[in-house]
């Protein structure tokens, strides 16, 4: 068997990056973030990037939009298609590394198969628009709606423009490469897990997480806009609104990032049960060493 794509998965602090850049230096690889924060400039902390931890192995998806701007699945398949073909005219082996399931998905099996999800930067703009504004959106987009109840329902229509600008931008990505995958999973046991989720939001508050959400506001980007990047700026954010004091905010936003590493234990096994095989390594194990021994038997198609 051979491949052209390495993907390396894994849950919220199951240890995807460093895995990664171990398998990247062996494998004379270039890593293609698959997370739908890191693409984004200033948020760093809570986004875990970690690029300190990078050194000299090139990295593609991480800093490259602001703050406010709408990124999305199809942004995604793009940028990674023009990623994946940079790294293979090197003559390097690519790695598609993260955990947001959606995006994954996107490259792996291909954005028809996935659900329209919701567009939270995309909805916040339209909550400030009147339902005739809406509605006129609606039918520049769609001018063929049969469907006329969504323009008379605010949250109808709202849902309407996100699946009407879902599809529209889904007609105009260009085809994936052709992939030949090896998927590999990094599993810990549950209470492993936990722990390890625990002290690495310890290791960011410590790292100024709080600070980094304050700097993001006083550079012009509201609090409320802030909650939309993920649990660790929703709670932080809240928290500097005096929703929550610091103990307090500390005890939801962990408990949260517990159940978002469920969830995305369960997206994974999903994917499995849809078609992706995903060889799973145990983190606790030296799993760069056992990712780089399966994948060394196997040949990298360039």
């Amino acid at each position: 068997m051979s491949y052209n794509l390495l993907v390396i998965l894994g849950p919220n602090a199951s240890g995807k990056t460093r895995v990664a850049v171990q398998v990247a230096r062996a494998l004379k690889g270039e890593i293609i973030s698959a997370d739908s924060r890191q693409v984004y400039r200033g948020m760093d902390i809570g986004t875990g990037k970690d690029l300190e931890e990078y050194g000299s192995v090139p990295y593609h998806l991480i800093d490259i939009v602001d703050p406010g701007y709408e990124f999305n699945v199809f942004e995604f398949q793009r940028r990674f298609r023009e990623a994946f073909q940079e790294i293979q005219a090197r003559g390097h082996l690519p790695l598609l590394v993260g955990g947001t399931g959606m995006y994954l998905d996107s490259v792996l099996r291909g954005y028809e198969l996935i659900e329209v999800p919701e567009n939270l930067p995309l909805r916040q703009k339209l909550a400030a628009l009147a339902v005739e504004n809406l509605a006129a959106r609606l039918r520049q987009i769609n001018p063929k709606l049969h469907n006329t109840t969504d323009l008379l329902d605010r949250n109808r229509l709202t849902r309407a423009i996100e699946i009407a600008e879902f599809q529209r931008e889904a007609q105009n990505v260009p085809p994936l490469p052709e992939l030949s995958l090896l998927v590999f999973g990094i599993k810990w046991e549950r209470e492993a897990l936990r722990r390890r989720i625990t002290q690495r939001l310890k290791e960011r508050l410590n790292q100024s997480l709080i600070e980094e959400v304050a700097r993001l506001h006083y550079t012009g980007i509201p609090l409320e806009i802030l909650e939309f990047y993920g649990l660790e700026y929703r709670f932080v954010a809240q928290y500097l609104k005096g929703v929550w004091n610091k103990n307090d905010m500390f005890q939801k936003l962990n408990s949260a990032i517990h159940q978002l590493a469920k969830r995305q234990e369960t997206w994974f096994r999903r994917m499995e049960r849809q078609g992706i095989a995903i060889r799973w390594v145990d983190g606790d194990k030296d799993p760069a060493g056992a990712i780089l021994k399966q994948s060394i038997a196997q040949s990298f198609k360039s």
